[in-house]
């Protein structure tokens, strides 16, 4: 782009860095909502209420399964079979 385009863009400069910023905020939003890490997390401490009695078996499967399909939904997007 020469001199003369840039000219004439410079008034969409403010725009371009908004839209700039938004992908990236979106883009760090979607890294965090497919991370598996919390979900292996909440796994985990789902197994060790159930083990510790706080829960009981019927809470647990309830809460796994909603857990194991977001994992599944993870995986698909890993995949990228899209989600």
């Amino acid at each position: 782009m020469g001199l003369l385009g840039k000219l004439f863009t410079l008034p969409l400069a403010p725009v371009r860095t908004v839209v700039w910023a938004a992908r990236r905020v979106a883009d760090q939003a979607e890294a965090e909502y497919y991370d598996p890490a919390p979900v292996m997390a909440r796994l985990a401490e789902l197994e060790r209420l159930l083990v510790s009695g706080e829960i009981d078996q019927e809470t647990f499967d309830r809460e796994e399964d909603l857990l194991l399909d977001r994992l599944e939904e993870i995986d698909r997007h890993v995949a990228g079979d899209g989600a």
